[in-house]
């Protein structure tokens, strides 16, 4: 488990800076020393969580989702207290791979996981997490580099570019500077030392379920139910709601449910376009955000939508959840095969980023996001055009035209090529 950080007050604190205005016979505002107790102590506790950093924008405690550069789309990390809806792509290949990204970066951080599915046994999915790319030496390698670099006076601009080269590609895509997060590697399996070290709680539906539980009319279905009490036990019974902050340090809950709405959690929401139960799954939201606001937990959910053919229940689903990120994979799709995305794999769609502290909420200044699965990475870039897809869609374009014209010459050529 990784060690909590202290913070300790050194010459820069708040305390000295008035110190060294009053004998100056400054006569400014001046901020004044934090106080040992209230909530400026508690607020230094949050920040000493590893893994985690408070928000640039609205202070919010954020912590990664496994990949940064959709860190970066989502404002900076997802916040704690908040849902992230993750729609699943069609045949459900990358958006279960996120979903292990986000619970990788928990154990690397040493962070408490909760992982329920109906599908697969909570066990079974801890063993298929991808492992950290450990490339912390490397970059410290290259700053040392640079240094001595700008110490010589020779070949300068040389060395320069070749210790560039030797930089490692990373992600590629709107990514800033600021790094929060690790990187995976998609082709490894986490070691078994760091899974066996870490502390987690598994929720299996079918181990769960009992058929002697009476269910009253339009109320949760059997699986909700267990699921929502099984998350309150844990937030209680561990302190995360931080009824008794003083019993431990504070940690952070990642909690990752998988596949929510399916037939498998007992909902007939993706069956019938008019289900029996179909406030079953909005009540189960509503109750699970009320129980993350009052506790350091963050939540990341995914769902089918693509199998729900009520658009309504789709519409409520997004209101109650914080955040939404839609996956549209190219497999069995016309775009697999055109040229415009052949170096894609698919599309994100940020539908939806939290209002937290705010009137309004951010929107996302980028529209066109493509993802693909390299590898070992799972990259997001920005969507262009490839160099020569101009050249080939004119080229094939003409074919087409020509050949349903009747325009082709004795010698296969056509009228059209010049």
């Amino acid at each position: 488990m990784a060690t909590v950080a202290t913070c300790g007050s050194g010459a820069g604190s708040p305390g000295s800076m008035v110190a060294a205005g009053s004998k100056n016979n400054v006569t400014s505002f001046q901020r004044r020393g934090p106080k040992a107790s209230g909530s400026d102590s508690s607020y230094s506790r949050l920040v000493s969580i590893p893994g985690t950093r408070p928000s640039v924008r609205n202070g919010q405690l954020l912590v990664s989702t496994g990949l940064p550069a959709l860190d970066q789309l989502l404002g900076g990390g997802l916040a704690v207290g908040t849902v992230l809806l993750i729609e699943e792509d069609k045949y459900n290949i990358y958006s279960s791979l996120l979903f292990k990204y986000f619970l990788a970066e928990g154990i690397i951080n040493g962070h408490t996981l909760l992982v329920a599915s109906a599908k697969e046994d909570p066990a079974d999915i801890l063993q298929e997490l991808p492992a950290p790319l450990l490339d912390d030496n490397g970059k410290k390698d290259f700053d040392e580099d640079m240094r001595n670099i700008k110490t010589s006076d020779s070949n300068i601009k040389m060395k320069i570019a070749w210790r560039y080269q030797l930089l490692p590609q990373m992600e590629a895509g709107p990514v800033s500077s600021s790094r929060f997060g690790h990187y995976y590697d998609a082709s490894k399996k986490m070691p078994q030392e760091l899974i066996e070290a870490s502390k987690w709680h598994g929720f299996f539906s079918p181990e769960k379920s009992s058929s002697t539980l009476n269910i009253e009319p339009c109320s949760l279905t059997h699986g909700y139910i267990k699921l929502l009490q099984f998350i309150q036990n844990i937030i209680y019974e561990e302190g995360f709601d931080g009824s008794n902050p003083q019993r431990k340090q504070e940690n952070i809950l990642r909690i990752g449910i998988q596949n929510l709405g399916s037939p498998l959690w007992g909902d007939d929401v993706c069956c019938t376009e008019n289900c029996d139960d179909s406030h079953s799954l909005t009540k189960f939201l509503y109750v699970l955000r009320g129980l993350l606001r009052t506790s350091l937990s963050a939540c990341i959910i995914t769902m089918p939508t693509h199998l729900i053919q009520n658009k309504a229940i789709i519409a409520r689903v997004t209101n109650l959840s914080d955040t939404v990120v839609g996956l549209e994979s190219f497999i069995g799709s016309d775009r697999e095969t055109n040229p415009l995305y052949k170096d894609y794999h698919g599309l994100i769609h940020i539908r939806q980023i939290p209002r937290l502290n705010n009137l309004i909420y951010d929107v996302s200044n980028v529209k066109d996001l493509a993802f693909k699965l390299k590898r070992k990475l799972f990259t997001i870039e920005r969507l262009h055009l490839p160099p020569d897809v101009s050249d080939t869609v004119s080229r094939s374009s003409k074919q087409d035209v020509a050949g349903r014209a009747g325009l082709r010459g004795p010698a296969g050529k056509t009228h059209l090529d010049f």
